[in-house]
């Protein structure tokens, strides 16, 4: 049976005895529209099922991933996704129905798309060293393009810094995690799914401007921690955060730092002197590969650490 043996719950038994028969080969997304074949991704890659969804398969599915009242996830439903029992994250599509240019709620649902949740535990440790020293944290930006484990490896770091690690000499910190989208903690019912270790406080499903800002008021944290800041009302928060005296860790899309210095905003981060590290990930030698290191000097100097 898979590690992931709740999300197999969903399905009508034909087909969870047919996504079962790839269990050994980790699979990493189910994609279900209907009328159409399931398709699996594994760490083998793609793989594409013969039976086609029907209707009432379809609604079967919907209706375990909603414990039979849609309803009650409409809040989950407008941003997108319902998040699951052990953190796996449903993707929803279908007709948008807009309100003040705002999207109020998804109707006609005809495609999901699972994302299993998994946590590795220990991968934070190699970029430890280079965000740490002294038992300080140092601000870092973590850049990195899609699926190259930069939600992996951040919410490893949560774990580590917030639970100490005394072979580094790390005690630990009270971190808070603003969580937009549910992916670092995967949430479910408020209560993370993720060990993010045993002095972190997570803001879920919250505006990171607004997280960080109510954190620092009323968290008291060391550290705070996001997944993919991006707008300039973000990196005015951080400004808030370092001003407070609170240490940051924050990732962001991007393919290397020529990318990101393009970008007006980011480029203003990086000279105002509150990032001292940025770390460039890709996937070339496989999740998570380190590709360079850079120190970032108060005068906004930057420095190749490798």
């Amino acid at each position: 049976m898979l590690k992931e043996e709740s999300i197999l719950n969903i399905f009508p038994e034909k087909i969870a005895d047919t996504i079962d028969k790839y269990k050994n080969e980790k699979i990493q997304e189910i994609r279900i529209k209907i009328n159409k074949p399931i398709i699996i991704y594994t760490n083998e890659g793609e793989v594409i099922l013969s039976n086609e969804v029907t209707k009432e398969e379809f609604k079967f599915i919907l209706q375990r991933i909603s414990n039979y009242s849609i309803y009650a996830y409409e809040e989950e439903i407008k941003q997108g996704f319902i998040t699951l029992k052990g953190g796996h994250r449903v993707g929803i599509a279908g007709e948008c129905v807009m309100e003040n240019n705002k999207i109020k709620t998804i109707k006609n649902i005809s495609s999901l798309n699972i994302r299993i949740s998994k946590e590795v535990i220990g991968c934070g440790k190699k970029v430890l060293k280079y965000i740490t020293n002294n038992n300080v944290v140092r601000n870092t930006l973590i850049i990195s393009p899609p699926k190259c484990g930069k939600t992996t490896i951040l919410r490893d770091i949560t774990r580590i810094l917030s639970s100490g690690d005394m072979k580094e000499n790390l005690m630990g910190k009270k971190i808070v995690v603003i969580d937009e989208r549910s992916e670092i903690g995967a949430s479910y019912v408020g209560i993370p799914q993720m060990n993010l270790g045993i002095r972190t406080d997570i803001l879920d499903n919250c505006l990171k401007k607004e997280g960080m800002l109510m954190a620092i008021r009323s968290l008291s944290p060391d550290v705070l921690i996001c997944d993919e800041i991006g707008t300039e009302e973000d990196i005015s928060a951080l400004n808030t955060a370092f001003n407070s005296g609170v240490n940051i860790v924050v990732t962001v899309h991007g393919s290397n730092l020529e990318d990101i210095k393009k970008r007006k905003a980011f480029d203003n981060l990086l000279l105002s002197g509150i990032i001292e590290r940025v770390i460039v990930l890709s996937n070339r030698l496989g999740v998570g590969t380190i590709e360079n290191v850079y120190s970032i000097k108060r005068d906004g100097e930057i420095v190749c650490l490798g």
